[in-house]
């Protein structure tokens, strides 16, 4: 194809996608003549000589200005022939008519590539952009200010790591980088640092639209409502039961799968240059796969969020945000957030609780002789039953076993201001099941609370959602007080009043391990304290598992393998399988498989930019030369270049498919004489059909078939046409599959006694239990004495007290229990300087004590929101400032020269702040030590 070929029957097509008529001169001109004055040598400038140049495409604005340039080459060329010729026109076309300089594309029809000049390096990009793109691409760069002076609204995010968290990505945006990682630990306001960020970047005229991908949709309405709250004049999308895409909004705010539909979907056609901005909620090894084409097909700037820890992310992360393995943009971790002065985030308690059977099996050793008895009466044989601990809640049910977990839940699980019900608390469950049989258990031990104590929420339950919905009820009403969940809750959902995590299932992903602690790592916020939960210091976790234990011992958990994602795998198995009826000559094998085969090609996405990418291979194998010529190479060409497009699907039914790839495997070990694997999948096979339920209409209509298969004389006379007699009427179906691929769980009510509950101090403040501990004992005392002790009353009433007085009160307090000293409560209450009396006053509530560390951090913090300008070198240096304040407790301008503040910078504070600055820094540290 020549380029004149090329430009006709793909360039063009491309640019009317985009909206562009080429046969409009308002709008494109072709074979633009710049017609400019060139050198004709560069050691002789002066001599110049007049020349024709022809732009193949220039595009044209509203006002008939030009907004950017193609340079067109066939398609066996290489693209980048025409990247200086491009280049080089738009300078000359803004040489000869002045204004903007034009954006700059060069592709061979194929692939297209955009160059914003002497801003970003090229990139390959998915589609031109329309009219309204460039201009508002050409009022950006015109208009946009410097980073450096733009205010951050701290209102929105103004503690001191997130201001630096957003100054980071600004410094890295005006460095020309286009890609950020942030890395901060959950509950320390992620979303809410994007939302500054993006209210800062759109004031600053960086961007004006911006795409927010979560991966599920109550994410989805929870930073709907975030945004709402913080940017109430930007337009959203969706709002409220709105389906259909709409183009006029600033903020969008997505699942991926929603995403994906919408860059696929013919009749939306959303531009590749729609979006200024994406941020990547969450990112996690699920955009490596499909979802990654979101990222591909827009050209945006793109920022990465993760609560995962940096030593634990993975390395395609760092890789896709192009950071350098093992360093974000910005990271703030939770052991930061803990050990801040006040606290960003709770600490917490480890309970673990170990059950006889957990740790010792289900046996007729570990099985009460009154069970025993029991199953005696009952005919059942003792010693045919063996379960490891391991088995609980996979090959075995034991209703005693959930019960004790239950009970000990509510015995030790951190109780409302009244002390009897438990606060907000999250019960993580190994499947639906097991969550249900928890919520039973709720019920019956609890009948007077009618069965609002404890519900499950799950994502596939539509009364979960919207307000009134169970997320809702539980997030905003004082029943339930306990979420039931199976994997739903385990990340992102933000319930600040949760108090008690129960683990009631094994992790081995150090990842979702952490997200899961995060459910509970978030303070209250003093303006929205709700009846049910008054004061929150710390939150309880009971592990049943073991899962810190593991976490010792594994620190990164599991090894995860990438799995192939399952439409790869049935493609390849139905190659293997034609592979077979060729070798066999079997057209009864051969011809169906064939055909199969030539549909699955045919239904793949075409607009999917992968597929895009793959077209000539799409192209080469869809000509009837290439199957009816079928050879061992041309086998081998679709395994390797057509079965790893198939990881492009999406939106189809993966159960039917995963019961589809059971059966092709089963057929292509019948043909293989593979026995041992035939028998192997056949048992697993009927197990599935097994759990068909018939009470289903749709299911009890193949019922015939159903029984069928649950005999040998089926699987014995096997034949093609019984297997895709399966796969057409029972895949479908398995929708309504009940439990799992395993054996049916056997079910038991076996009294279980607790083994090991032991209290263990985990996080980065070990200490911080017995201080507490001792806190509420002293006060407790004080409150007891208060009737007893007549100085108590007068401190109480603000009444004059005599020295001889306060004398006698220390005596008679360190003689009770506890010991009550001024210096273990200036070591409790963190405070160096207080007397006994202001102790006191603080604890009968008469006047708030407010410890030196305290004291420094909240000047630090509003001396920092004043200041909407400082950078990320300066803003670390105040942050180090104010540790070695609290730390020493004083400083002296010598100090701040020299070592630890000549880390930042040689020359210490005087080479990171000018003279002004570092005035209002040297009178601000005075004022604190007066």
């Amino acid at each position: 194809m020549n380029e004149a070929t090329t430009r006709k029957d793909i360039i063009d097509r491309h640019l009317q996608e985009a909206g562009w008529n080429v046969n409009d001169l308002t709008q494109v001109m072709l074979e633009f003549d710049i017609n400019v004055e060139l050198s004709e040598s560069v050691n002789e400038p002066q001599e110049l000589y007049q020349t024709h140049q022809f732009s193949d495409y220039v595009l044209l604005g509203k006002d008939g200005k030009p907004l950017a340039v193609i340079e067109a080459k066939k398609t066996i060329s290489d693209a980048a022939l025409g990247k200086e010729q491009a280049k080089q026109y738009c300078y000359n076309i803004q040489k000869r008519l002045g204004g903007e300089l034009p954006f700059c594309f060069y592709t061979n029809g194929n692939e297209i590539y955009f160059w914003d000049l002497g801003n970003y390096p090229p990139k390959r990009v998915y589609g031109f952009p329309t009219r309204d793109d460039l201009e508002r691409y050409t009022y950006l760069r015109k208009h946009r200010k410097s980073l450096s002076q733009e205010f951050i609204n701290t209102k929105i995010a103004g503690r001191d790591y997130q201001i630096r968290a957003i100054r980071s990505v600004m410094e890295s945006l005006e460095k020309k980088r286009s890609r950020f990682l942030l890395v901060m630990a959950t509950g320390t306001g992620k979303t809410r640092t994007v939302i500054a960020l993006i209210d800062a970047l759109m004031r600053g005229g960086w961007t004006e639209r911006v795409l927010f991908l979560v991966d599920r949709v109550a994410l989805q309405g929870q930073a709907l409502d975030d945004f709402k709250e913080h940017l109430p004049n930007e337009p959203r999308w969706p709002q409220y039961q709105e389906t259909s895409f709409a183009t006029d909004r600033r903020i969008y705010v997505s699942t991926y799968p929603t995403m994906l539909n919408v860059i696929r979907d013919e009749s939306t056609k959303v531009s590749p240059h729609f979006f200024d901005l994406i941020v990547v909620d969450e990112s996690h090894r699920s955009i490596y796969n499909t979802y990654q084409e979101i990222l591909q097909y827009f050209n945006t700037i793109t920022l990465g969020l993760t609560a995962t820890p940096t030593d634990i992310i993975d390395h395609n992360t760092f890789g896709l945000f192009d950071c350098e393995d093992g360093l974000p943009t910005f990271a703030y971790s939770y052991e930061e957030a803990v050990n801040h002065i006040p606290p960003y985030l709770c600490d917490f308690q480890v309970m673990k609780i170990k059950t006889k059977f957990q740790i010792e099996g289900i046996n007729k050793r570990t099985i009460s002789l009154e069970d025993q008895k029991r199953l005696i009466l009952e005919g059942k044989e003792v010693a045919e039953i063996n379960y490891e601990g391991t088995d609980l809640e996979r090959r075995v049910i034991n209703k005693g076993t959930n019960t004790l977990i239950v009970r000990e839940f509510m015995e030790e699980s951190i109780k409302d201001h009244n002390g009897v019900l438990p606060g907000k608390t999250i019960f993580f469950c190994i499947s639906k099941a097991h969550a249900r049989r928890i919520e039973e258990i709720f019920n019956s031990l609890y009948p007077e609370y009618a069965g609002e104590l404890a519900k499950v929420i799950v994502s596939d339950d539509p009364r979960v959602y919207g307000k009134g919905g169970l997320l809702d009820q539980f997030k905003n009403q004082d029943l339930p007080r306990i979420a039931i969940s199976v994997d739903m809750l385990d990340t992102g959902i933000d319930v600040r009043e949760v108090t008690n995590l129960v683990f009631a299932k094994p992790v081995y992903s150090y990842t979702k391990f952490w997200q899961m602690i995060g459910r509970g790592t978030r303070l209250l916020e003093p303006t929205k304290i709700k009846p049910w939960c008054i004061k929150k210091d710390s939150f309880l976790i009971l592990d049943c598992w073991d899962n810190f234990e593991y976490f010792k011992l594994n620190p990164k958990g599991k090894f995860l393998k990438n799995q192939i994602p399952l439409p790869v795998r049935l493609f390849g198995l139905y190659i293997d399988k034609l592979a077979i009826g060729m070798e066999l000559a079997d057209a009864g094998i051969f011809d169906p498989t064939l055909e199969k085969i030539k549909i699955a090609i045919d239904r793949l996405p075409i607009q999917s930019i992968v597929i895009r990418d793959a077209i000539k291979l799409l192209e080469e194998v869809k000509e009837d030369l290439f199957f009816d010529e079928l050879n061992t190479g041309k086998i081998d060409f679709l395994q390797e270049n057509i079965r790893p497009l198939f990881r492009t699907i999406s939106g189809v039914d993966f159960k039917a498919m995963r019961f589809e790839k059971d059966v092709v495997e089963i057929s292509i070990a019948y043909w293989q004489e593979d026995k041992e694997k035939f028998e192997a999948l056949k048992n697993a096979i009927t197990e599935e059909i097994s759990e068909l339920p018939l009470s289903i209409n749709v299911v009890a209509k193949h019922k015939d078939l159903i029984q069928q298969t649950q005999t040998d004389y089926f699987w014995n006379t096997i034949t093609e046409k019984k297997l895709s007699d399966l796969v057409e009427h029972l895949a479908p179906l398995m929708m309504y599959r009940e439990g799992t691929v395993n054996l049916v769980p056997a079910k038991y009510n076996f009294t279980d006694e607790i083994f090991e509950k032991e209290k263990v101090l985990f996080g980065p403040q070990n200490e911080a239990v017995s201080i507490e501990r001792y806190k509420e004992m002293v006060e407790e005392k004080i409150r007891i004495l208060l009737n007893e002790l007549p100085i108590l009353k007068k401190i109480k009433d603000n009444e004059p007290i005599s020295d001889i007085e306060i004398e006698e009160l220390s005596w008679m307090l360190s003689h009770e229990s506890p010991h009550i000293t001024v210096d273990l409560l200036r070591k409790v209450y963190n405070n160096r300087n207080a007397a006994l009396v202001q102790f006191i006053k603080h604890i009968l509530g008469i006047e708030v004590l407010e410890d030196f560390p305290t004291t420094i951090s909240k000047a630090f913090n509003d001396f920092i929101a004043k200041q909407s300008n400082l950078s990320v070198k300066q803003l670390d240096f105040l942050r180090l400032l104010q540790t070695y304040l609290i730390e020493k407790g004083s400083i002296e301008r010598k100090d701040l020269i020299s070592a630890p503040f000549t880390r930042i910078h040689p020359n210490g504070i005087r080479g990171v702040f000018d003279g002004k600055m570092m005035q209002e820094i040297l009178q601000f540290i005075n004022a604190l030590a007066a």
